[in-house]
């Protein structure tokens, strides 16, 4: 098939999104109607260990807008699911059966990539056609070409493949925007490429937050991966962003260790062994956090034991304990509540507790609610806390719950994400042949 770059320059308009990482193209820029649409989506979904059905099909629901304004377009989506080695790494044949119940529309399916049956599908389509190619994390180049050399990702077979048939390329995966591989950044050079209504909701959303907080604005970090929350909170009180960081969780514990109160050995090991290679440069960070800015970090008074099963509550002065910490305390998460309903700005990321066990939810449910309450501007992080919103039905009344765990918080941490930064660079590239698409879309 003939490459379609030279053409494709012709799609892409002056008029861009300006924000903290750059000018980008947006779905609102281009004329796409009869043109051939690659869609890059993160339909990565937790599913049933025996029949593969779908325990969760929000991230399939969070792409449907853009989907349905490429109604007049040959739409071509491609997606991951797992990885492989895990029991959920399987073909995406039920991720197009889930899009057609959801969309009401015909979703085709092929079992290839980038072959011949991918090929022989995507001739075959008429305009208004959808066709959804297999696992792309079955393409052993996409496991393999992790370089944040984009112009290097052009060489796959994969890349040049797909380029060749198509005439724009869509990042509508802000889940993975935080990574370097083919399917995400390889085509930044290929193709024309631009955000779509998911990415574009994600970065203006998590950029209002960031730039343009509404004071008091508040950060609740929590959850086991210290390392991420860590990297948060020294961005937003270095900008000068968060006016306070309320710890709960695995971060909270690590503060009240490194401020000089034992918290005993199981749990002082727990942290390193979920910490890793990264323990020492975690705790670096957070000494520099505590002493810059203690003022401004809310720590706990009371914590919640779990001692053979059962929840005892205990002051700090009570530490430490050969007991494992499993929640805030009580007085700690009424604190946390009344700290979040007086702000203007909530970021939330990380559970405060095992919230999977009754006796320990106390503390995640009650600084969530109070979230739901709250007539802040409330940013969700994406992972656990934005499943259990989604599952509690509150969706509606947070903000913003972020489709993405690990792109979300470089984003909050003040890091550019690799796919940003493609659209960024593809915008560039191809902004400058415009006239043609302008009158279009007059």
């Amino acid at each position: 098939m003939q490459n379609k770059t030279s053409e494709s320059i012709q799609l892409i308009s002056a008029i861009c999104w300006e924000g903290l990482m750059g000018a980008i193209r947006t779905l609102d820029d281009v004329f796409l109607d009869g043109k051939t649409v690659l869609l890059r989506i993160d339909g990565n979904s937790p599913l049933h260990p025996i029949n593969n059905s779908f325990l969760d099909d929000s991230r399939l629901k969070g792409v449907i807008p853009t989907i349905n304004k490429l109604t007049k377009t040959k739409l071509i989506i491609i997606t991951h699911q797992s990885r492989p080695g895990k029991k959920d790494f399987t073909s995406t044949s039920g991720h197009a059966r889930e899009f057609q119940r959801l969309l009401g529309r015909a979703v085709k399916f092929v079992e290839d990539i980038c072959g011949e049956k991918a090929f022989s599908a995507i001739e075959e389509m008429n305009v208004g056609d959808i066709l959804l190619l297999n696992n792309v994390r079955m393409n052993q180049e996409e496991l393999d070409c992790k370089t944040d050399d984009f112009e290097s990702q052009m060489d796959t077979n994969f890349v040049q493949r797909l380029s060749s048939i198509a005439d724009v390329f869509i990042n509508d995966a802000f889940a993975c925007a935080h990574r370097n591989s083919p399917s995400i950044t390889g085509f930044t050079y290929a193709l024309p490429c631009i955000a779509g209504t998911l990415m574009m909701n994600e970065l203006n959303s998590l950029e209002n937050a960031m730039k343009n907080p509404k004071k008091p604005c508040i950060a609740v970090l929590g959850g086991i991966k210290v390392d991420d929350s860590v990297k948060v909170a020294k961005n937003m009180l270095k900008e000068n962003i968060a006016d306070k960081i309320l710890v709960t969780g695995g971060v909270a514990n690590l503060c009240l260790e490194l401020s000089g109160i034992n918290i005993g050995e199981i749990n002082r090991e727990f942290l390193k062994k979920e910490l890793g290679g990264k323990w020492k440069q975690t705790c670096e960070d957070l000494k520099e956090i505590i002493s810059n800015y203690s003022e401004k970090i809310i720590m706990p008074t009371d914590v919640a034991l779990n001692v053979d099963g059962k929840r005892i509550d205990i002051g700090i002065s009570q530490l430490p304990t050969e007991y494992q910490i499993f929640d805030l305390g009580i007085q700690s998460t009424f604190t946390a509540s009344s700290e979040i309903k007086n702000a203007g700005t909530i970021i939330l990321n990380g559970p405060a507790g095992v919230f999977e066990l009754d006796d320990f939810k106390f503390g995640t449910m009650e600084i969530i609610n109070a979230c739901a309450e709250s007539e802040a501007f409330v940013v969700v992080g994406g992972g656990h806390t934005a499943t259990l919103i989604n599952n509690l039905g509150l969706t509606n009344k947070i903000g913003h719950v972020s489709t993405g765990g690990g792109a979300c918080l470089e984003f909050l941490a003040g890091e550019k994400l690799s796919g940003v930064k493609s659209l960024e660079i593809s915008a560039k590239r191809f902004g400058l042949t415009i006239k043609k698409l302008q009158r279009e879309l007059q």
